[in-house]
């Protein structure tokens, strides 16, 4: 998360650089400093109102101390988001993964269905995503990849037919997680979220209780942005969960505390990196801790 630690880390040095004491121009130029970080306007509001109380208390004895100040009002925003999911032994599950084309949906499954399995869970993929050219191939390679088996039909088939079909074959397998992908859209188009509809409603018919969960899958780098998606799709079919990808490849990981803070929903993982391994389960004090890493050397 270097470039995003960039932009909050090293702002705030720079802004306190030569300052002997906090006033209402340097929290001025802190929240602007916050915003252009990605943390949306109601994080920052509330960060900033936590550190102007701290100074109106005369609790922040100089500069320098507002790092700390901001790491703690950051992790108040983001611990009530922090809520682990995982399979249950012995009954067939469904996770279903939503998401725009690009934000990594795909790999995302992929890096879940290694995990499942690698914690010793039976795990099925449903190769949902009919309506990008490609998509089926890719989460095949992903399956090849991890070793778990994909149920598909080939592009062009009906959605909520391939994810009624890899249930029944889950169910008859034993398979404790099925990890249903679906076609990667745009929360403006209409038509494709009621496809997500109908997929959810055919799961319904087959077990009143799945999808189990259903999680949206966000690139971190669309900034601001990702908070219109995650408000269309969970408007759309209810989240239970969000992945939020690409961290390492952005300055915007600020985006995290602005889903956090606009929408109740847990958020499950996060992407750092390529590897099967760089999907990590997200850990708000983990997060905290590399945003305002300090330098060393």
């Amino acid at each position: 998360m270097s470039r995003s630690r960039e932009q909050l880390t090293s702002g705030v040095e720079r802004l306190v650089l030569g300052k002997k004491e906090i006033d209402a121009e340097l929290l001025d130029d802190l929240e602007a400093l916050l915003l252009q970080a990605d943390l949306g306007m109601a994080a920052t509001r509330e960060m900033m109102a936590a550190v102007t109380e701290k100074v109106r208390r005369k609790e922040l004895a100089d500069p320098q101390a507002l790092t700390a100040a901001l790491r703690a009002a950051l992790l108040d925003i983001l611990r009530p988001r922090a809520a682990q999911w995982s399979p249950r032994k012995g009954e067939t599950q469904v996770v279903m993964m939503v998401g725009i084309n690009g934000a990594g949906k795909t790999t995302t499954i992929g890096k879940l269905a290694a995990r499942w399995k690698g914690e010793g869970f039976g795990v099925l993929l449903a190769a949902g995503d009919t309506f990008r050219a490609a998509a089926v191939e890719q989460l095949q390679a992903w399956g090849e990849r991890v070793q778990v088996p994909v149920v598909a039909q080939g592009s062009g088939a009906d959605s909520a037919s391939v994810i009624y079909d890899a249930y029944a074959t889950a169910r008859a397998r034993g398979s404790e997680v099925l990890i249903a992908d679906t076609a990667g859209r745009l929360h403006t188009q209409g038509h494709l979220m009621e496809e997500l509809k109908k997929v959810k409603r055919v799961l319904a018919k087959l077990d009143p209780a799945a999808p189990q969960q259903i999680w949206l899958v966000l690139d971190a780098g669309t900034g601001q942005n990702a908070l219109n998606q995650a408000r269309q799709f969970h408007e759309a079919v209810g989240l239970t969960g969000i992945c939020i990808t690409k961290l390492d490849g952005t300055a915007k990981g600020g985006v995290v505390a602005a889903v956090a803070k606009a929408l109740p929903i847990p958020i499950r993982y996060v992407g750092v990196g390529e590897g099967v391994e760089d999907l990590r389960p997200f850990d708000p004090q983990a997060f905290v801790d590399a945003l305002f890493a300090e330098k060393t050397g």
